[in-house]
């Protein structure tokens, strides 16, 4: 959606002297704050944060009121989203963090809104600009002061992100979907940026705009927010799960019932080829796991084309040291076999000898019993989809006197039940 016609500035509605009332407690309790910078960092990121608050000693800066009013608001959306986890803000005590509702408020009923959301609602056009502009300008990833002497700190991008992320927050279904044209941007730009924590808020503002808008809404981005996260799946490991749970939810939203879709195809690439490289990496492997279920649903038997790398990574996590790895490849074969059927496939036999191994090693696992009737799950339905192909898999197996109660469960669910569990 393109961006509406030009209009007056939403921030013209309030007064200087309004301003300077609100940010008056402000002021003092950000003054009050214990701060110091971040070891190696000569940025002052409370001296930052104190520059957005109107000068009463000063004339108004060139934007006039409206620009003191948008500043303001950034101030507070950066209280509002202080936590233990954001590095640039975290020391903003929880009392300063309460204020700033309360200032918004204010904010709101001297400019005669409703109430804060509806005033956050009509200043984003202006707000989110100057954000999308500070993370443009330090999206350079070098600890080189001469290659970053014209740039802001990385530490503005930091804040920036975080304000971001909050403001988007607050916007849900219907509106946000009128403010595509300038939300989507900047989050693609926070998703791109070189800092670990600014793409992780770049990747939460996704989260909330996938949920939060018609998919028709985001079809002119789609292409370019789905490039940007296959980009992103080699990221950090404190951003895997992260990045997939976004790439995950934005694939099966933008792209719904369309397995053909090539973007399914090299997502998935993307992702198997980075979990082939790091396979014994415990955290990354779990995460992909538990998140790409409806990615599965959604390709069906289009996931024939990556059963070689598919089956190889599940052959080999199957004997993971962690059980809930081995539960959860075990819910994703089930799911393999009922989507796909392992159409003309040569990991029949395979699969049944690793299944049968994983059995005997089960007894001495803390979840066997879990872990053993996934098994036996999985083979009867392998029974019922192969057939005769199953059948020459399995009958070396017949006779191995350490599957007396496999033999004898399978048995009895293949007697209980010949048609298909759909």
């Amino acid at each position: 959606m393109p961006p509406p016609p030009t209009a007056a500035a939403a921030s013209a509605a309030l007064r200087r002297d309004d301003l300077l009332r609100v940010a008056s407690p402000l002021r003092s309790s950000l003054s009050a704050a214990p701060y110091a910078p971040p070891e190696g960092s000569s940025t002052s990121v409370k001296s930052l944060l104190a520059s957005l608050f109107p000068s009463p000693s000063q004339q108004p800066p060139a934007g006039g009121a409206g620009k003191e009013a948008v500043d303001l608001l950034l101030f507070c959306a950066a209280a509002r989203a202080a936590s233990a986890e954001a590095p640039a803000l975290h020391w903003i005590p929880e009392g300063l963090s309460k204020a700033a509702v309360g200032a918004m408020e204010e904010m709101a009923a001297a400019g005669g809104w409703g109430d804060a959301g509806e005033m956050l609602l009509a200043m984003m056009p202006e707000a989110v600009p100057p954000l999308k502009a500070v993370l443009k300008e330090t999206d350079v990833d070098a600890d080189d002061d001469m290659i970053c002497a014209n740039k802001p700190p990385k530490e503005h991008a930091f804040v920036a992100a975080h304000q971001f992320r909050w403001l988007l927050s607050q916007v849900n279904y219907p509106k946000l979907g009128d403010l595509c044209w300038l939300v989507t941007p900047c989050a693609l730009t926070a998703l791109d940026h070189w800092s670990p924590d600014v793409k992780e808020q770049g990747m939460v503002s996704f989260m909330h705009i996938a949920k939060n808008v018609k998919v028709t809404e985001l079809s002119l981005y789609e292409d370019a927010i789905l490039d940007a996260c296959c980009n992103n799946i080699p990221a950090d490991d404190e951003l895997w799960y992260c990045i997939v749970e976004v790439s995950v939810l934005l694939l099966t939203c933008t792209q719904r019932s369309n397995p053909r879709s090539p973007w399914y195809s090299k997502m998935l690439a993307e992702m198997l080829g980075h979990l082939e490289r790091q396979p014994l990496n415990k955290e990354r492997r779990a995460a992909w796991l538990s998140l790409i279920g409806p990615v599965f649903d959604a390709m069906g038997l289009f996931l024939l084309a990556h059963f070689r790398l598919l089956f190889s990574l599940f052959f080999q996590w199957m004997h993971a040291d962690d059980d809930r790895t081995v539960l959860l490849v075990l819910e994703r074969t089930h799911a393999v076999i009922k989507l796909t059927w392992i159409r003309q496939s040569p990991y029949i036999s395979r699969l049944v000898d690793e299944l049968v191994l994983l059995y005997k090693e089960s007894a001495t696992r803390k979840s066997r019993e879990i872990m053993r009737n996934h098994i036996v799950g999985i083979l009867v339905l392998l029974q019922k989809c192969k057939g005769q192909l199953f059948a020459e898999a399995w009958k070396k197996h017949e006779v191995d006197p350490d599957l007396t109660l496999l033999l004898s469960c399978f048995k009895e669910l293949c007697t209980k039940d010949s048609s298909p569990e759909f």
